[in-house]
Formats: structure tokens, C-alpha cells, sequence
């Protein structure tokens, strides 16, 4: 068991008591809401439209004390048996574009890989929080910096192709802290991946690591902020890891997390990926 990953203890007491009990967090807030297909939330209006394509879901447990530090003011994090979960996410996004109006050409189609953890708000709402999106598109990845205020990076990719997939990332901008390990072409990931056979009926667990239906950020000024999302149902399958590359100069030791990859990961899934509407940010995230 890497260092990352081990048993809570007295520590998520400071944290807010985020092992009390799934879904469940500190006096005063509300209960994390149930895991469902589509969003609880119907969008008021569409905001910004995009296409996610050949996605894969690499997951691992982690204790919830040590990803609280992690999360923005007003969230704690989600948790499901006990644990919460750390996300290596790689697909291809295609056709961003604004409300539904066309796809942006070229800057609107790249090769994402992502680390996010799952949250959950003072009003119950679940969603994730970004650590890193690497993107290989300068511009939209200045642009989301500024707003939603995502911490997207510049970085040189490969856009996945099948029969098996495999995820390439090494980052250009910025450059990690010189407290964060890198190697000589700085911080690199890749992995493999073999999709298998469709899922009929996810379990919880499932559920729990893609139904996500809003991201926690914060605004320029600090204030929580909630950007809910809708998609029709994940079409998930099951999947195989055929190799991984994301160790000490990997992406998610870069955004805080060393240690986690040591382990294989316990959950690996893949879509061929689903349509995607952001609506307007939520301003208020507390009950």
C-alpha cells in the first residue's frame, strides 16, 4: 500500500470529520445528494457545449484528510465506503463551442488528460474538482485559467486511437514548483488502455466515479462557484490497463497526490463518450 493510500485517522477530525459517514459532513451542512443517471438539476440554459470521446477512467482510494487540503473553501470531500477517490481521466474532446451555436474550429478539438477529486458542497450538491487538465491548445487553456478559473496547462499530447488506447502527455506550461519531482522532459504521463465489454447496470461505485454533475471552482475573487453540467447516461464499459506510466513525475504527483500511482488502479473504465452542456455558475454553494 503506497503512503498515499492508507487508512484514516485522527487527522480527519481537523478536516471537518469527513469519514463520519458517506455523503455526510460537517454540522449544518446539507447530505450529499443521491447518485443518479442524469442530473438532479436540469440546466436553465446552455452555456458552453462540447463532446467527450474515447474516455478513460482510472481511479484509486485514498483517505478523505489527505485530499480536503486539496478542495476549495465551502466543499468537503465525497466519499463512497469510506474512501474518497483521486481521477486519471484521459479522452477527446471535440467540438467545444458556446450555448449551441457550432463548435470553435481547431482550438475547440484536443486531447485532454485530467486529475480530479470528487467533492461535495454545503447543499449537497456532488461534483469534481480539477487539479490539472493538460490540453494541448495554448489559448483555451489561458482562457480557462481566467475563467471558470480551471487549472488547465499547456502541454504536448496525442490524441487516442484504438483498437487500444493510450494517453500521452508531457507538459509544456507552466513548469512544476521545484518542489515537485520531473524529470529531464519534465512532467510526463502516459497509459494504455483496452476497453471490454459493455456495463449494463453500473454499480454505486460506478456511478458514483462518472455521474458527477457539476465542478467546484472558485471565483476571481475567491467565492465558491458551482458549474453544473448535464449528459445523457455514460455508456461505460469494462476496461484493462495495459500499462501506466504516471509515477513520481507523473501528473498526479504535480497536483498533489505523490505515491497514489504506485498501486494499480482499482477502478478502470471506458466510454466512446457522450454530449455535454455546461449551464450558468451557481454563485452560492452552502445551504
Amino acid at each position: 500500500m503506497s503512503a498515499a493510500v492508507r487508512p484514516p485517522d485522527a487527522r480527519a477530525d481537523a478536516a471537518g470529520a469527513v469519514c463520519a459517514a458517506d455523503g455526510v459532513g460537517a454540522a449544518g451542512d446539507a447530505p450529499a445528494e443521491a447518485l443518479t443517471a442524469r442530473t438532479p438539476r436540469p440546466l436553465r440554459a446552455t452555456l458552453l457545449s462540447q463532446t467527450w470521446l474515447d474516455v478513460a477512467f482510472l481511479h484509486w482510494p485514498v483517505a478523505p484528510e489527505l485530499v480536503a487540503p486539496l478542495l476549495p473553501a465551502g466543499t468537503r470531500p465525497d466519499v463512497h465506503d469510506g474512501s474518497t477517490w483521486v481521477g486519471l481521466v484521459g479522452f477527446r474532446m471535440l467540438g467545444l463551442g458556446f450555448g449551441s451555436l457550432p463548435g470553435v474550429p481547431y482550438f475547440g478539438t484536443f486531447a485532454e488528460t485530467n486529475v480530479r477529486l470528487y467533492s461535495v458542497d454545503g447543499a449537497g450538491h456532488r461534483g469534481v474538482v480539477f487539479r490539472s487538465l493538460d490540453v494541448p491548445r495554448l489559448l483555451p487553456a489561458l482562457m480557462s485559467r481566467v475563467w471558470p478559473r480551471v487549472p488547465y496547462t499547456w502541454s504536448a499530447m496525442s490524441a487516442p486511437v484504438g483498437p487500444d488506447f493510450t494517453y500521452r502527455t508531457r507538459r509544456r506550461w507552466p513548469r512544476p514548483a521545484r518542489t515537485v519531482p520531473s524529470r529531464a522532459d519534465g512532467i510526463v504521463s502516459r497509459f494504455v488502455v483496452r476497453p471490454g465489454a459493455a456495463i449494463d447496470a453500473p454499480s454505486d461505485l460506478e456511478r458514483f466515479l462518472t455521474a458527477r454533475w457539476g465542478l467546484h471552482t472558485t471565483s476571481l475573487t475567491g467565492r465558491p462557484r458551482y458549474l453544473p453540467n448535464d449528459h445523457p447516461p455514460w455508456p461505460l464499459r469494462r476496461a484493462e490497463v495495459l500499462a501506466l506510466d504516471d509515477g513520481p513525475a507523473g501528473l498526479v504527483a504535480a497536483a498533489g497526490l505523490p505515491g497514489v500511482t504506485a498501486e494499480p488502479p482499482a477502478s478502470v473504465l471506458f466510454s466512446d463518450g457522450v454530449r455535454v452542456r455546461f449551464g450558468l455558475p451557481e454563485a452560492r454553494i452552502d445551504r
